[in-house]
């Protein structure tokens, strides 16, 4: 039996598996690869202690710290099935049908951005298309672009862009903004902000880069293209914990609900950190912070068990 399973590779797990074997805790690490969403990136400029990397470089950076550590058996190419309770502790089913146990759980799985699914999203990933306006927005520095999202996230993201586009295209696919009031009237009122409502995104276009977004006014059926540099798609995240079931408790958005204090989950044994809780900012930094607070609590949690 192990000290504690690490579900997932990137900042969180890979800070809890550090922190975990620094502990000398019997500790198993499992992810499909390690790295993270940030992996794909074109530019990272916000990681601590680095000014810039790029995405694979970061990755990179993150596996070898976590290879150097003792204690610590690591498993990449790993899907996680199902989790269930048993008597002392944890049972991990993978998709190999492979099964491993152990006395805690640090779930670090992270999350998806919800993607467009429209013809050249994914060619231009990295290249104009963004899914980040906390991590990006400084790349587009007097450029046009669009936010394709009205809620919370579409309407934070052209605040995080006032500072550096010149032109900024909110498209809406219904007649009326979402998001909270007070954002909805500093957008409305900002002279950078031009609002297209009833439109269907259709088509992210471009070269070598994006050079614009073809979309349909949804009560005309019009299309019409828009020249521009960059397109952030802002229409929400999925955290990656359905394999979890009723283990923990989860919030509407699938996030698993933490004590923040501890990074403990509603269930005793399992600690959650990163972009698959409900944590206020996905940031690489903070799933960082996460993972080592998950750690030194799991620690305390095994040595309490021990008395």
């Amino acid at each position: 039996m192990y000290d504690v399973i690490i579900i997932g590779g990137g900042p969180a797990g890979v800070s809890a598996g550090i922190y975990a074997s620094r502990k000398k805790l019997k500790t198993l690490l499992l992810t499909d690869t390690v790295g993270g969403q940030s992996s794909v990136s074109a530019s990272i400029e916000n990681w601590i202690g680095d000014i810039s990397l790029k995405g694979f470089e970061f990755a990179q950076k993150l596996e070898k710290h976590l290879r150097a550590q003792e204690d610590i058996e690591i498993q990449t190419m790993v899907r996680v099935e199902t989790v269930e309770s048993i008597d002392g502790g944890f049972r991990v089913h993978t998709k190999k049908e492979e099964i491993f146990e152990t006395k805690t759980l640090i779930i670090a799985t992270g999350g998806k951005h919800r993607h467009l699914n429209v013809p050249g999203e994914e060619t231009f990933m990295g290249k104009g298309v963004v899914y980040c306006s906390t991590c990006d927005a400084p790349f587009f520095k007097n450029k046009t672009v669009a936010v394709v999202g009205a809620g919370n996230s579409g309407l934070e993201a052209c605040q995080d862009l006032f500072p550096y586009a010149e032109k900024i295209y909110l498209l809406s696919n219904t007649e009326r903004l979402g998001g909270d009031g007070v954002l909805q009237e500093e957008i409305k009122a900002h002279p950078k902000v031009e609002i297209v409502y009833n439109a269907l995104t259709k088509e992210i276009l471009g070269q070598s880069v994006v050079t614009g977004l073809l979309y349909q006014d949804i009560l005309t059926k019009k299309e019409k293209t828009i020249i521009l540099d960059g397109v952030f798609v802002e229409i929400g995240m999925v955290p990656n914990t359905d394999f979890l079931g009723d283990l923990v408790n989860r919030n509407t958005f699938g996030e698993i609900i933490l004590n923040h204090r501890t990074g403990e989950t509603s269930a005793q044994g399992i600690f959650g950190a990163g972009d698959a809780t409900d944590v206020l900012y996905k940031q690489n930094n903070i799933s960082a912070g996460q993972g080592a607070l998950a750690s030194l609590s799991a620690y305390d949690y095994i040595k309490k068990q021990s008395l």
